[in-house]
Parts: structure tokens; sequence; C-alpha cells
């Protein structure tokens, strides 16, 4: 944006721009410029990027604030030019605003994330968990990205600004402490979804286990079979049992006893591993 049209609005907003770094008025103008600090000769600059609900999903917004001689400008991006704000106690009302909807937002999500995982020991595993899983896990960790560089950012603006006339030292801490509780809850939710994730991950794999092991179970017991049948059904001659009139009844008499061969290894192994993992009787 030229220098010119920076000039035309210097007149109605009090502020004129010429004042700010060129690098740094492309900052301002950058909707995806992490958030950021920077104190120049009279003025400060202070851009914080913030997580906000935008139609049914979190988006992005960004917000940049100028402040000089105790007053504040807000960059707007629509218009384009800097619109008077008030002083650092109508800075504080426009910020803690926003961060009392995302502090609301953040605590839904942990909800929402206890409800998850309330489903998942009562239920079982469903077919719609890692969908909901992926979407908590996209927006906190959005959340916590973005808290946490505005948390830094912010606490270089109170300090340059705790000494200035209309600072309330109160409603600042609080503001940032609420910054900090934001940032601080959406860390333990990814944590809580991680965690979530890893049990789910042992309840696929035990289904998985039980799975292969009914399988191994089936080969077990359909190998003699399929061996005695392949045996006896060879067209070559001299096979055992051919002109005996009771040769099917010991053919099957030899498929069973490798069946209680194969079997009873499983059975021994299910059996110990049941009395593993049986609790104790205390008395």
């Amino acid at each position: 944006m030229s220098r010119s049209y920076w000039r035309r609005w210097s007149v109605n907003t009090e502020f004129d721009p010429e004042e700010i770094d060129s690098h740094l008025l492309e900052d301002i103008e950058s909707a995806t410029h992490p958030s950021r600090f920077e104190a120049g000769e009279g003025h400060t600059v202070l851009i914080l990027r913030l997580p906000e609900t935008v139609g049914e999903g979190l988006g992005i917004v960004s917000y940049a604030f100028v402040l000089k001689d105790g007053h504040c400008y807000r960059y707007d991006r629509e218009s384009g030019r800097f619109v008077s704000v008030g002083g650092l106690e109508e800075l504080h009302r426009f910020l803690d605003g926003k961060t009392d909807r995302l502090l609301r937002q953040i605590q839904s999500y942990h909800f929402e994330i206890e409800s998850l995982e309330e489903g998942l020991y009562d239920e079982g595993l469903s077919s719609g968990f890692m969908e909901r899983w992926l979407a908590y896990k996209k927006d906190v960790s959005l959340i916590h990205r973005l808290m946490f560089h505005a948390v830094l950012a912010f606490e270089l603006f109170i300090r340059r600004h705790r000494k200035e006339s209309g600072y309330g030292q109160m409603a600042y801490a609080d503001l940032l402490e609420h910054m900090g509780r934001i940032r601080d809850l959406a860390r333990s939710a990814i944590e809580k979804l991680d965690n979530l994730y890893d049990f789910y991950r042992a309840k696929v794999d035990e289904r998985m286990n039980r799975n292969m092991y009914l399988l191994t179970v089936l080969s077990a017991i359909f190998l003699p079979l399929t061996l005695v049948t392949a045996f006896f059904g060879m067209n070559t001659g001299g096979l055992p049992y051919t002109d005996d009139p009771d040769g099917t009844l010991k053919a099957v008499l030899i498929s069973l006893a490798l069946e209680a061969v194969l079997i009873t290894p499983f059975l021994l192994y299910g059996r110990r591993k049941i009395r593993r993992f049986r609790p104790k009787r205390i008395d």
C-alpha cells in the first residue's frame, strides 16, 4: 500500500502512518503475520493473531494496534485504514471480550473431549471416533499455537505500557492470566487427546490380536482335516485302509487325534493367559 494512501487517512485518524517503518506496515497489513510487539519512536505496535469462530469452524483473525500518546488505533482490514479505539481502557475492553469468548470455547472443547472419552469407555470402538478426534486435535492445536505467541507478545506490551496513565494494572493482569489460561487449557486438551488416542490404539490392537488368535485357532482346526483329506485323496496305489471296511472310521479317528494334538496347546495357553490377568481374591 502506497505512502500517499496512508497520508490521506492521517488527518481523520490523528495518526500518521508515515511514522511506522515500511516493513512493519507490511506486517500490519498482512493477515497471516504471527503475533508481535514492536516499539518505535513515540509509538508501539501490537499484532495479535487470535483464533475465532468463523462460520461453523475455527478460523484465525489478526488484529493490529498502534499506540501513541496514550491513544490506541486499530487497523481495519475492510477499509484499509486505522480506526480510533480510545485509550488503554478501551483496548482492554476490546481484548477482554475476545478472550472471554475464546475461554468459553476452549472449555467447550474440554466438555466435548470428555464426552468422547466416556463414549470410548462405555460404548467401545465407534466408527466416528477418529473423525471427531482429528477435528478436536486440529482445533485445540491451533488455539495453543496461536495463544503461545499471543501471550509472549502481550507480555512485552504490558511491560512497556504498565506505567502509563489509563493502564489498569489489575485489569491487564487479569487479561494476561486469561490468555495464559487459554493456552494452558489448550495444551491440557492436547495431552488428553493424546492419551485418549493411545487408549483407542490399545483397544484396536487388542481387537486385532483377538481376531488373529481366532484365525489361528481356525487354521489349527482345519489343518489336520486338510492334511488327512489330501493324503487319502491321492490317486496313488498302496494307500492304507483302501480295502478295510473300517477305513473311514480309522481315518476319522486319525483326524481327531491330530486335532487334539494341535488344539491342546492353544487351550492351555488361553487358560494360562486368563489366569494371569484374573484379579487375585483378597480375604
